[in-house]
């Protein structure tokens, strides 16, 4: 299958990075290389892109894609988090720009048999980096309905979240769930008939939550965010982070808003004790989201948020 994934954002990301043509930028999630694509065309021989994704699928097509632009080109079989251990590597001691494209490809979701879709049957799966020995089959098969519910009520906000996972065990006790679609049938069976037709698939929450907890997106991502400000970026570099749902987004705003005050003492206290100061400006105090025409042309636009930052 081809890998086709459309950029979200990439216009509003491009003028946020305020990309320099000797400049040296990450991009912290490559996917199909569409906003790679973009900053890479804007490098010179001196300018230095670095890529990161889990998939190799993402890494052969965008190596490819990219190849005849004339910047350093650095592709990394990574998770973003391991970024200062990438730059080190490479000996790069700081960048111009940082961009973390939060969201799911729409080649994973559009292939079956990496089990991220609810809308067509495959293996379930949902592992971002195929050789990871965590994915769905094993959250499902083998985690405690304890932890399960937990899951889907912390990552998916899924308020049926402790039927459904009394209903996965109810059903693999009679045989292993391997398939998306017999996810989907237990999620659905186990909600209300009421509640089934409203805002979204009925599967549409716990396959989010399960697909978090496969490839740990949350996990260590506030301090990645404040690790990449402070430590990632040089002075009058620029952070910008596209988000798809409350959770990560809520950590990205918290992070955001901690680098950029003054002041992060307990507000009951008459005075300042902390003596923090601003490490960052905010570029936007209120998300970027997408206009009309883009969200005509991709429905999956709809939910993205777009936080950018400037290091003082």
């Amino acid at each position: 299958m081809e890998f086709k994934h459309i950029s979200v954002l990439l216009n509003e990301c491009i003028d946020a990075l305020q990309i320099k043509p000797d400049g040296t930028y990450i991009d912290g999630t490559l996917g199909g290389g569409g906003h790679s694509g973009e900053i890479a065309k804007r490098l010179n021989k001196n300018g230095t892109l670095v890529m990161f994704d889990l998939d190799t699928d993402a890494l052969d097509f965008a190596s490819n894609k990219l190849k005849n632009n004339e910047c350093n080109m650095i592709f990394a079989h990574s998770n973003f988090k391991d970024f200062k251990a990438v730059l080190d590597k490479n000996n790069i001691d700081g960048v111009d720009g940082i961009l973390l494209d939060l969201g799911v490809s729409s080649y994973q979701i559009d292939t079956p048999e990496r089990g991220f879709s609810y809308m067509a049957d495959g293996a379930l799966n949902m592992a971002m980096d195929k050789d990871a020995e965590l994915n769905a089959e094993v959250v499902v098969n083998e985690y405690a309905q304890e932890k399960l519910e937990q899951i889907f009520r912390d990552y998916g906000e899924e308020k049926f979240s402790k039927s459904i996972a009394r209903a996965i065990v109810a059903k693999r006790k009679l045989e292993r769930i391997t398939t998306t679609q017999q996810l989907v049938n237990i999620i659905s069976s186990a909600i209300p008939a009421k509640a089934r037709f409203g805002a979204g698939h009925p599967a549409k929450r716990v396959f989010q939550a399960i697909r978090i907890e496969v490839n740990g997106e949350l996990e260590g991502l506030r301090e990645c965010v404040l690790s990449m400000a402070r430590e990632g970026l040089k002075k009058g570099g620029r952070l910008a982070i596209i988000t798809f749902h409350s959770l990560e987004d809520r950590i990205v705003k918290e992070a955001f808003n901690l680098l950029a005050s003054d002041c992060i003492c307990d507000k009951r206290l008459p005075i300042c004790v902390c003596h923090h100061t601003a490490e960052v400006k905010l570029i936007n105090k209120k998300p970027i989201t997408s206009t009309n025409v883009e969200l005509e042309l991709n429905s999956r636009a709809h939910s993205a948020k777009l936080r950018v930052l400037e290091k003082l």
